[in-house]
C-alpha cells in the first residue's frame, strides 16, 4: 500500500501535488485542502477483484440487530429506539445546549462506555459527573487526540458506546494539517467509521458548528456518517430539542424534548403540558396550534402582535415560524381576510423556544394575527388546526387524529380543522370539532 499526499478543491474537485492559493480549475480561492491518497499495487487489486462475490438480494438476513437502549426515552426515540451496533452518530449543536452533558449522563447508565476528550481534562468531567450526581464507575475516559490510539482502545476495550468529544480535536498522523481542519476531520471520521463497522460498537462523534448553525468541516462529514442528530435550544429557556437530520435506522421526523436543570437534563416526556404552563388566558394576540412533530402530537401557543409601524418600512419578525412564511400569511390575510397590515409592525413567537416546520400551524399564526389587529381575545378552549393556501382555503392536514387526542387529553373544548377531517372524524364526549373550508369563514366567526 502506497501513500502519497495531495491536494483538493473542495468546490470542484481538482487536485493537484501542491498547495496553490488559487485552484487551477475552477478559480476559487483557499479550497485546497490536503488529502492522503492510498494506492493499491495492481497484483493486489486483481487478487482482491478475483476474490469478491456477490449474493442474491432475496438470501440477505434482514432480521433487526439488537438496539442497546441508552436509558434516556427521548434519545431512544429520536435514534430510532436506541443505539445500533456498528452505527455512527454525529451530534452537532450550539455550544452550552448540554451535547457534553448528554453523553456523559448516558454513559452513565450503560454497561460500559469509553468516553473520549479532546477539549477537557478528566478532572472537568469527573467534576460534572459529581454535579450531576452520576454513577460513573463503568465509564472509562481518556484525554486524548490521537486518532489511532483512541482506534485501538475501541477494538481493545469493546465497550457498550465510545462518545468522542469533540471530532475537531482530533488528529491523525498521516496528515500535517492542524486538528479541525476539512482534511483531518475528514480521515478522522473515516478511521472511527471503519472501526465502528469492524468491531460492532457505536461510535457518537460530537461535532462543532459553525455561526450559521452548520456542522463545522466538510459536508461529506454528514454523508459518512448513519446518523447526523442536532441539539438545539433558546439560551434564555431551560429546555433543548434533538433531532434527526439524518437517519439511516429510523425516522428523521422525531423530536425528543429535555428540560436542562441543575441535574443535568431531564426527559419530557408530555411537552404540550409544559409549551403551555405559563400560558394566560384571555390575552389578545395569542392561539392554541396542535402539530405533529415526527409521530408526536404538540400543542403549542402561538404569540402575535400587530402595531403600527413608527419606520419608513415596517418590520417583520418571527421567532420558531419561517419568516417567509409569516410574510405568505400577512398577503392572505390583507388579500382575502380584509386585514390591512401594511402599515404595522408583525411579530410573531412560537412559545416556549421551540421551532415549529408544520404547515398546519398557518390557522394559529393567522388567527393569532387577526386577534391582535382587533385587539379581541380567541375564545378559551379552542384550538386551530389547517394549513392555509394561497387562495384562502383550508387544507388538510396528516395526523388529524392525533393532534385531536392531544387537544382534547389537555382541556380544549372546540377544534377548529379542515372540513374533510371534521367531517370524517368524531369529538368525545363534550368536545366540539368545527369543519372550516375557508379562512374568512373562521374570521367572521371570531371577529364579527
Amino acid at each position: 500500500m502506497k501513500t502519497r499526499h495531495i491536494y483538493r478543491c473542495t468546490s470542484c474537485g481538482h487536485s493537484q501535488p501542491r498547495w496553490a492559493g488559487k485552484c487551477p480549475g475552477c478559480g476559487a480561492w483557499n479550497t485546497l485542502v490536503e488529502e492522503v491518497e492510498q494506492r493499491t499495487p495492481a497484483r493486489s487489486t486483481r487478487a482482491s477483484a478475483a476474490a469478491a462475490a456477490t449474493v442474491a438480494l432475496g438470501m440477505v438476513d434482514t432480521a433487526d440487530a439488537p438496539r442497546t437502549r441508552t436509558g434516556m426515552p427521548e434519545l431512544d426515540r429520536v435514534l430510532g429506539g436506541g443505539l445500533t451496533p456498528g452505527s455512527v452518530v454525529l451530534v452537532g449543536g450550539d455550544p452550552g445546549m448540554g451535547k457534553s452533558t448528554l453523553m456523559l449522563q448516558m454513559c452513565a447508565v450503560l454497561s460500559s462506555a469509553l468516553y473520549v476528550t479532546g477539549e477537557e481534562s478528566l478532572q472537568q468531567i469527573k467534576m460534572r459527573a459529581d454535579r450531576l450526581g452520576l454513577d460513573v464507575e463503568r465509564v472509562q475516559v481518556a484525554a486524548e487526540t490521537a486518532i489511532e490510539s483512541i482506534v485501538a482502545m475501541i477494538t481493545s476495550l469493546r465497550p457498550a458506546v465510545a462518545v468522542i468529544d469533540s471530532v475537531q480535536t482530533m488528529m491523525t498522523s498521516l496528515l500535517e494539517s492542524s486538528a479541525g481542519s476539512v482534511a483531518q476531520v475528514r480521515e478522522c471520521t473515516a478511521l472511527l467509521t471503519k472501526v465502528a463497522k469492524q468491531t460492532g460498537v457505536p461510535v457518537i462523534v460530537v461535532g462543532h458548528v459553525t455561526k450559521d448553525g452548520m456542522i463545522a468541516g466538510p459536508k461529506v462529514l454528514e454523508h459518512m456518517v448513519d446518523t447526523v442528530l442536532q441539539f438545539e435550544g433558546d439560551g434564555m429557556y431551560s429546555y433543548r430539542m434533538l433531532r434527526a437530520l439524518k437517519n439511516r435506522y429510523g425516522s428523521t421526523n422525531e423530536l425528543g424534548v429535555f428540560d436542562m436543570s441543575a441535574q443535568g437534563l431531564r426527559d419530557v416526556p408530555n411537552p404540550s403540558e409544559v409549551l403551555l404552563s405559563d400560558r394566560r388566558a384571555g390575552e389578545p394576540g395569542t392561539a392554541i396550534v396542535a402539530v405533529i412533530e415526527g409521530t408526536r402530537p404538540l400543542l403549542v401557543e402561538v404569540q402575535a402582535l400587530v402595531s403600527p409601524s413608527g419606520y419608513g418600512v415596517p418590520q417583520r419578525v418571527s421567532t420558531g415560524y419561517d419568516a417567509k412564511r409569516l410574510q405568505m400569511m400577512l398577503a392572505i390575510l390583507d388579500k382575502r381576510g380584509g386585514l390591512n397590515v401594511r402599515q404595522s409592525d408583525v411579530f410573531v413567537n412560537i412559545a416556549g423556544g421551540i421551532a415549529i416546520q408544520d404547515p398546519a400551524v398557518d390557522l394559529g399564526v393567522a388567527m393569532a394575527l387577526a386577534s391582535s389587529f382587533f385587539d379581541t381575545p380567541l375564545p378559551q378552549g379552542v384550538a386551530f388546526i389547517g394549513e392555509v393556501g394561497l387562495t384562502g382555503e383550508i387544507r388538510h392536514v396528516s395526523f388529524a387524529e392525533q393532534r385531536l387526542s392531544e387537544a382534547f387529553r389537555l382541556g380544549m373544548r372546540e377544534v377548529v380543522l379542515p372540513a374533510a377531517a371534521a367531517d370524517s372524524l368524531a369529538a368525545p364526549p363534550g368536545g366540539r370539532l368545527v369543519g372550516a373550508d375557508r379562512l374568512t369563514s373562521v374570521l367572521s366567526t371570531h371577529f364579527r
